[in-house]
């Protein structure tokens, strides 16, 4: 089948050319995240006892990782500040993931807050050029597709200009994800793995991303960035069996544990927290839903594998989060939100390849010539 023209793209998306039946299932997989993501208008109200909502911070979690920051800024011992300010504020303290990693807080301790604030808005921005000129440069064709990645990117950047959430992990592991992607090209990886790394130390929920890299560059034959993906995984993995213990070494066991993260609230929630993660929180959830899952599902139509590497990414959040998170940790789909609706800008060209493929009605005849 010979492709059509791109609309705005510079290539064709990965869609074009498909036979029919793949065709088909694609857009069945539109329909149903599309359908899916409409469950986020059934769910409970969020608990906004901590987090962000509505690019806001409740002001459980919030003025917690504050207060740990002013804990250690007076000289005192992360893990036994962290412990008092647990206990007092009645969270749990086991098991040991319920204290985060003390790398964020060691780092805000040493700064001013005006500089911790302003250090967050660097990175959210670099995330962003760093973007913008690679859609440029490898995706998109014309300048009106380049103003509406533009305008997609603030859209899911908006949240980290707010100085005033710089004590949530979230909030510096999510752009230092999407600088690392922006950054990784075949070939030179160490920088992108080295900020993933940082990441993690920040936020465990980044792991996510670094095992979709390391399956990646494994399954593309690349053994060497494979292996330092891996390596990266095997640090956090150090750091965080030390973090353990010295968790364990300042916890009880009469102290209150976690009620668990097995929350099971679906696609919906996933949707729901990226609307309140990015500028979709200003029109209806029942436009907003839809679109979020249009652009988890456009990342897969951009023809390199980057669009893999990022769909990937952003899918394996959208299952951590539909399966193990529980209304007051909504604010998890932070670490999703700088790229997700970047992948609307991929959405016209892969859906009209699908349609053209899908609707293929040609034949194939098979003349005999008889000599």
């Amino acid at each position: 089948m010979r492709h059509k023209p791109p609309l705005w793209l510079r290539a064709p998306s990965r869609f074009a050319g498909l036979g029919k039946t793949q065709a088909r299932l694609l857009l069945a997989l539109a329909l149903l995240l599309v359908l899916l993501s409409f469950q986020a208008l059934f769910l409970p109200p969020l608990i906004a006892s901590g987090g962000a909502s509505n690019a806001a911070a409740g002001d459980g979690d919030l003025l917690l990782y504050e207060s740990i920051v002013s804990g250690l800024h007076a000289g005192g011992d992360y893990y036994s500040v962290a412990a008092d300010l647990l206990r007092s504020g009645n969270y749990p303290l086991r098991p040991f993931v319920t204290f985060r990693l003390p790398t964020l807080a060691v780092v805000q301790a040493s700064l001013p807050p005006f500089l911790a604030g302003s250090l967050m808005i660097a990175i959210a921005a670099a995330a962003g050029v760093v973007w913008l000129n690679r859609l440029r440069a490898e995706a998109l064709g014309s300048a009106p597709a380049l103003l509406v990645a533009a305008v997609m990117l603030a859209g899911g950047l908006i949240a980290f200009v707010q100085t005033s959430l710089w004590a949530f992990h979230e909030f510096w592991a999510a752009p230092l994800i999407a600088l690392s992607l922006g950054l990784r090209r075949p070939g030179s990886w160490v920088s992108a793995a080295a900020i993933g790394l940082m990441a993690v130390l920040i936020r465990e929920t980044a792991l996510v991303y670094l095992v979709v890299m390391a399956v990646f560059a494994w399954t593309e034959g690349e053994r060497r960035e494979a292996l330092g993906w891996g390596a990266a995984i095997g640090l956090f993995g150090v750091a965080l069996t030390f973090h353990a213990i010295a968790v364990a070494g300042i916890t009880t066991p009469f102290d209150p544990a976690s009620g668990g993260w097995s929350g099971l609230h679906g696609f919906g929630l996933f949707v729901r927290s990226i609307t309140l993660a990015t500028a979709l929180q200003a029109i209806p959830l029942s436009i907003a839903a839809p679109l979020v899952a249009l652009a988890l599902f456009g990342w897969l139509g951009w023809r390199d594998p980057l669009g893999l590497r990022v769909a990937a990414t952003l899918a394996g959040y959208a299952v951590v989060i539909a399966t193990f998170g529980r209304l007051d940790t909504f604010y998890w789909g932070v670490m999703a939100a700088p790229l997700l609706l970047v992948g609307l800008v991929f959405v016209p060209d892969s859906l009209r390849d699908l349609g053209v493929a899908a609707l293929d009605r040609r034949r194939v005849r098979v003349q005999r010539i008889v000599r």
